[in-house]
């Protein structure tokens, strides 16, 4: 993957009824230079963090990338060949001394994990994550994660309301003997919806490959994994087989406390990044509030880039905007208990642990044991006064 559990975001391929033009596959600026502006008082990072500091995505640009994308200053660079874009690396609008680089992952990278990614390329700065893959990858491909610009995982699974007028959560469909579609490589989260006695292995079906063709065949009749800020727009707007809304739960709502896109460093590089992200994390949350808050200039990048690399995914300024509703509307981008965004609850943290170790030792996947909180999540270097406002 690249982040694995981003794949049934397929669903845009070929059905997405508004295509958007594309760009050059060249480099492709927005105008002036690409070299940071000298940096301002305490965003300093210059001789502090890498430059450009580089970020591996686990999907192609969406609106849950807005954090990162918010820090693009003016002047940035499209390398849609290489899949990536460079530019000065703000903080509310100021300088930092230094670029950010971000990569694409998913399709633009073979959909490897993150991990694997990092651990081929130590020039990598930090890696977008899910929290049951950094227990996955405990013992071969160690990451501590630094920062959650998402509180919530945005997984979902869905059905249609009309069809199914009873249910109303993920334990009403295991109460059936209808159908769920998933992608087998986004198994985890399946395991625990089973191993949980929520649904029924009878009914789960890992044959899902993204595209709504079943569902919509099926008129409506079966469920399928999706994201809560991806295919509820998609299905009502672009896909015109369909063209109405659908119901859904979140995953997280049934007791699976994983973290969507932490942004980790790997384990072994943790001591010799510690003054940069000192800075850098405390920046990444504010970056966050300030996208949640004003997100459109972020939108703007975000769809010009998706544009650029001229993917068959095509990812609309609606589905974006939408993106964002949804992340404040279901707390995905939140501030916890405590009123922090971005830090980890411990106790969360560990009770994932006690759900998917289990799991990954029955795949025969070898995680580090014993394994902690500390060994893949840090609070060390977040900035506990960042927060949204309500």
């Amino acid at each position: 993957m690249s982040r694995n559990c981003k794949l049934t975001l397929l669903v845009s391929v070929v059905v997405v009824a508004l295509l958007l033009a594309a760009c050059s596959s060249g480099s492709k600026s927005t105008g002036g230079s690409s070299a940071a502006p000298a940096a301002t008082g305490s965003l300093n990072l210059k001789g502090v963090c890498p430059d450009p500091v580089i970020v591996q995505s686990n999907w192609l640009p969406e609106a849950e990338h807005g954090d990162v994308y918010q820090l693009l200053g003016p002047g940035y660079k499209i390398d849609a060949a290489h899949k990536r874009i460079t530019g000065p690396l703000m903080a509310g609008g100021k300088s930092t001394g230094v670029n950010i680089e971000i990569r694409a992952g998913g399709p633009a990278v073979g959909f490897q994990p993150t991990e694997a990614i990092m651990y081929q390329d130590p020039k990598i700065t930090l890696g977008m994550a899910q929290s049951d893959e950094l227990v996955q990858f405990s013992k071969t491909q160690p990451l501590i994660a630094v920062v959650a610009p998402l509180d919530l995982d945005p997984q979902i699974i869905m059905w249609d309301p009309a069809s199914h007028p009873d249910w109303h959560t993920i334990t009403d469909i295991g109460q059936t003997d209808t159908k769920v579609l998933y992608f087998s490589g986004t198994g985890t989260y399946m395991e625990y919806l089973i191993g949980s006695g929520i649904l029924r292995r009878s009914q789960v079906d890992g044959s899902y490959d993204g595209s709504p063709s079943t569902f919509v065949a099926s008129g409506g009749k079966i469920a399928v994994q999706a994201y809560a800020t991806q295919e509820p727009y998609q299905y009502e707007h672009e896909v015109k087989a369909w063209n109405k809304p659908v119901a859904f739960q979140l995953v997280a709502d049934t007791g699976y406390p994983n973290y969507a896109n932490t942004l980790a460093v790997r384990a072994d590089k943790k001591a010799a990044l510690a003054p940069c992200l000192q800075r850098l994390v405390p920046i990444i949350q504010q970056s966050e509030v300030d996208f949640m808050t004003n997100p459109a200039n972020a939108i703007d990048i975000i769809v010009k880039v998706s544009q650029a690399y001229k993917t068959q995914i095509v990812y609309s300024r609606g589905n974006a905007q939408f993106g964002v509703e949804q992340m404040r509307r279901l707390g995905i981008v939140g501030n916890g208990k405590d009123n922090t965004l971005g830090n980890f609850d411990i106790a969360r943290i560990q009770r994932l642990i006690g759900i998917v170790s289990p799991i990954f030792i029955a795949q025969k996947k070898t995680i580090k044991a014993p394994l902690t909180p500390a060994d893949i999540v840090t609070n060390e270097f977040v900035n506990t006064s960042i927060a949204l406002k309500s």
